[in-house]
């Protein structure tokens, strides 16, 4: 029963993240364009209501600029670091895409080459073949998109060896090393198949764009309003109502200076929200996205009519009285009152549960120090009583009448030793007991 139970929770499960991965993938294509945008920056704008606010959004890689070469922008060269040289760098060849290949040694003519359609595949890995032992050095795959700002580099290390034993290839955590023979062929590696280096058409400015978008609070990316759209061939196209259109504008010459900030006039209330500043450019692959949080303040209030001082008649006319301003603070919310109220009741509390906690260690002292007074009292009055116990005793001395009085005397001195010491030795003990 447990396993059938088991069953149906999964079943149920996998439906559930079925439906979810749907729903989500639906979603995302709704609006490719704005979920394919990576968020560089967020800001935070405030403003008063009523004011004039900019959005700025500027970048340098979207700068349009007319170039009839643009096939001579993109360029791959391959270079060679050898450290026994004198000159220790060389160039081995160089390729741009609308031409032919160029060796620079002519020692390498028809040994070295890339292929012919490095650019439409995106391979442009070196091969050199017959590898000799002047071959051996750090070898460099420079790949440099000038128009959209791409640099990168692919370096790999070749060494020759004699022996057939010692052919490898492995990665030293930094770059590529190949262990070649001597006499045979050897690819160097360097691919990129991004887009970036598939030329999409003569009709490159349709491939840059600016958009703004405007989240409303609540609402998610996905579903935000189009304010307005700027094709780098100068087409701008505007949306929503026409006051809309007339207070929120982009500047004309934005693919010119890199500017595409967003200007909006007369700011209210209700246009506060989240918007977002989309830059695409397909032919060189980017999609950013800037957001701006808005927030409207309270506008601000200016005094048209200046103070003026009443006449007085015990003062100069001729004078002019400062006016006298008072201040009074009204509290707004409820919260202003209970504020204060509660850090009163806080404080009243912990007095009184200091003050208990005094009266009740000032009891605890006065109990104890009655009953160790009492305990000492009962202790001193036994020993005292047996003290008036001896000196009774010492006085009750036995009276004889003796015949003689000379034997009288002695025996009577005696008897009076016999006595003493015998209290001294009861009065030791009881002091003992005492003590104890």
């Amino acid at each position: 029963m447990k396993s059938h139970q088991e069953i149906f929770f999964k079943s149920l499960l996998l439906i559930h993240m079925f439906v979810v991965y749907f729903f989500t993938a639906v979603d995302g294509q709704s609006d490719s364009s704005s979920s394919s945008s990576v968020v560089v920056a967020g800001y935070n704008v405030s403003a008063p209501a009523g004011s004039s606010v900019t959005l700025q959004c500027v970048s340098g890689r979207m700068v349009w600029t007319r170039d009839n070469l643009r096939d001579r922008q993109r360029v791959v060269h391959w270079d060679v670091f050898r450290p026994h040289v004198d000159d220790g760098m060389e160039r081995v060849l160089d390729m741009y895409s609308a031409g032919e290949q160029r060796i620079y040694n002519s020692y390498n003519l028809k040994r070295v080459g890339l292929s012919q359609k490095a650019f439409k595949d995106g391979n442009f890995s070196l091969v050199i073949k017959d590898v000799t032992m002047n071959d051996k050095g750090l070898y460099s795959c420079n790949l440099h998109h000038l128009y959209c700002h791409l640099y990168e580099t692919v370096r790999v290390q070749l060494n020759v060896t004699k022996s057939r034993r010692k052919e490898q290839r492995y990665w030293d955590g930094y770059k590529a090393v190949f262990v070649v023979l001597v006499g045979n062929t050897v690819v160097l590696p360097c691919i990129n198949r991004r887009s970036v280096w598939t030329d999409w058409g003569n009709d490159e400015e349709n491939q840059q764009v600016v958009h703004w978008d405007r989240q409303s609070p609540g609402i998610y990316h996905d579903r935000a309003d189009r304010l307005v759209d700027l094709y780098a061939t100068g087409e701008q196209r505007s949306y929503g109502p026409s006051f809309l259109q007339r207070k929120m504008n982009i500047s004309n010459q934005a693919f010119s200076e890199g500017d595409f900030s967003l200007t909006i006039s007369d700011l209210q209330v209700t246009d506060q929200g989240m918007y977002s500043c989309h830059l695409h450019h397909h032919y060189c692959g980017l999609h950013e996205r800037r957001q701006f949080q808005v927030t409207v303040e309270p506008p601000v209030i200016h005094a048209t009519i200046p103070a003026k001082a009443l006449p007085s008649a015990d003062k100069d006319a001729n004078k002019v009285e400062s006016p006298r301003v008072i201040n009074v603070v009204l509290p707004d919310h409820r919260q202003h009152f209970l504020l204060p109220l509660g850090f009163v009741l806080i404080a009243f509390l912990l007095l009184a549960f200091v003050v208990l906690i005094i009266i009740l260690i000032t009891r605890r002292r006065k109990t104890t120090e009655l009953y160790s007074v009492g305990s000492t009292r009962s202790n001193r009055s036994r020993c005292s009583s047996d003290e008036f116990e001896m000196e009774v005793a010492e006085t009750s001395l036995p009276i004889r009448e003796p015949d003689d009085r000379f034997d009288f005397k002695n025996n009577l001195l005696k008897e009076v030793n016999m006595n003493t010491q015998r209290k001294v030795i009861d009065l030791d003990e009881e002091m003992q007991k005492c003590r104890k």
